[in-house]
């Protein structure tokens, strides 16, 4: 069921919490094969979902998402547990004191706690490979990528196990999974949502994100985690909770992105593309000149900040990090304090040149990857004949918008020629989630849509 369905039916008394919650954990053991979950906090659940019973049966109001069971990447303090983020590094942290405030404001609408959930070690990677818990299969070919770094929350809406999970996104990281594993997904705007409760990874860049089965499930949640928080210093002024978005029939003036968006795509991506602007009305496409520098200087603040936040552990316990991720962090750490100068001070030239392209149009389209998802443990990936190094290249298209901050909605059709998940990038204004999410849901509607991966696990 969607989420939209789950909190009407507890709401209104058709089913319990209770028995939802268990219907997921039992779907999360099912798809263990995923290797999507880290840990499953079942008695919290249960007793969450007992709370829940108890107001609908006195006559209270449960929340606007009663019932409904959500996952969250491993990224996420949970209170009691300590927050791994995927690595043995973090291993000796202090258990969480409290929830994240977006575990707080989604379960104060009503909704469960279920799972964290794996993910690329310390956010550090798209392919979803991890390795200290495993690789995050896709549920679509369990031979390939679910797309990272927040695979698992990903893999889990695919495989149809929760309805709604929380991922973060840097450079990319809930848009690649979002495309790769076939499912809706939200990159607000910087500063939108509060981080506070979520280990750091590059913090000038780090957004709060989330997947869902659909797109009117994407908004509502988006909603309940709107909303001002004195504990995230980084917060902008402008996250005062809006009204709920409008996601009625309206009309967009949409535009392409062109240029460095163009090249390589897979034939699936490319008429996926094709599909989402005739949908949207977009007859101009329109170049980001700066996309590929842009690009480049997520690079460098990606990488040295990274190093600069791990910098301790790395001198002190080198050994308890991934082989790949030590490497990349050791070299961030060397990363000259002029290049991260320049690297945002490019930050703002390409601000104001995707704003300026934005003056004409209200959304933007892209593709989300440059293919489907390739098989874990691969380096290198033809695509369109052009040989990418893909771990990193199959973010290229998210992680060239990463610096505007902007909000960006990722929809999946299923492609014709692979038969996998393939996302466009809807790309909107600054704080313009209303507007991302309604040309998301007019795409929906048109047909870029993915049922959840429902099928029998084969514990491989």
């Amino acid at each position: 069921m969607s989420l939209r369905q789950i909190a009407a039916d507890v709401q209104a008394g058709r089913v319990t919490a209770r028995q939802i919650v268990e219907d997921a954990l039992s779907a999360i053991d099912a798809a263990r094969d995923l290797q999507a979950a880290t840990h499953l906090h079942r008695a919290r659940a249960v007793a969450c979902a007992e709370r829940i019973d108890a107001r609908i049966a006195s006559g209270s109001q449960p929340g606007p998402l009663a019932g409904v069971p959500f996952a969250a990447k491993n990224l996420f303090d949970v209170e009691g547990f300590v927050t791994r983020a995927g690595s043995r590094a973090t291993e000796a942290n202090a258990p969480a004191g409290r929830d994240a405030f977006a575990i707080r404001a989604l379960e104060a609408a009503g909704a469960i706690l279920v799972a964290s959930t794996n993910m690329d070690e310390l956010a550090y990677g798209f392919s979803g490979e991890n390795a200290h818990d495993g690789n995050t299969r896709n549920p679509r070919d369990l031979e390939r990528s679910a797309g990272g770094s927040s695979s698992g929350s990903a893999a889990l809406v695919a495989a149809g196990a929760v309805p709604l999970a929380l991922g973060t996104d840097t450079n990319g990281s809930v848009r690649v999974p979002a495309a790769l594993s076939g499912v809706a997904g939200l990159k607000p705007t910087y500063g939108r949502i509060s981080r506070s409760g979520v280990t750091p990874f590059v913090r000038s860049l780090d957004h709060v994100g989330l997947f869902a089965s659909d797109v009117r499930g994407l908004a509502l949640a988006y909603d309940v985690l709107q909303g001002r928080d004195g504990d995230d210093p980084v917060q902008t002024p402008r996250a005062a909770k809006q009204a709920s978005p409008g996601l009625g029939a309206g009309t967009f003036r949409a535009a392409r992105l062109g240029g460095y968006f163009d090249a390589p795509l897979h034939p699936d991506v490319r008429a996926a593309t094709d599909a989402a602007a005739a949908a949207l009305g977009a007859r101009e496409t329109v170049l980001l000149e700066l996309a590929e520098a842009a690009r480049a200087a997520s690079f460098i603040l990606t990488t040295a900040e990274g190093g600069q936040e791990h910098l301790p552990k790395l001198q002190s316990q080198p050994e308890r990090f991934g082989p790949l991720v030590r490497n990349r962090l050791r070299a961030g750490a060397l990363v000259p304090a002029t290049w991260t100068a320049c690297a945002q001070k490019l930050r703002r030239r390409v601000t104001d040149e995707l704003c300026a392209l934005m003056r004409e149009a209200d959304i933007l389209i892209a593709p989300a990857t440059p293919c489907p998802a390739f098989p874990l443990g691969t380096d290198d990936w033809e695509v369109a004949e052009t040989t990418l190094p893909i771990r990193l290249g199959i973010g290229m298209f998210t992680q060239a918008l990463t610096l505007t901050g902007v909000p960006v909605a990722v929809v999946v059709c299923q492609g014709v020629e692979s038969g996998l998940p393939v996302g466009v990038q809807i790309v909107g204004r600054p704080f313009q989630e209303a507007t991302v999410l309604g040309a998301a849901l007019h795409l929906e509607r048109a047909g870029f849509q993915m049922a959840p991966q429902m099928r029998e696990p084969t514990h491989a």
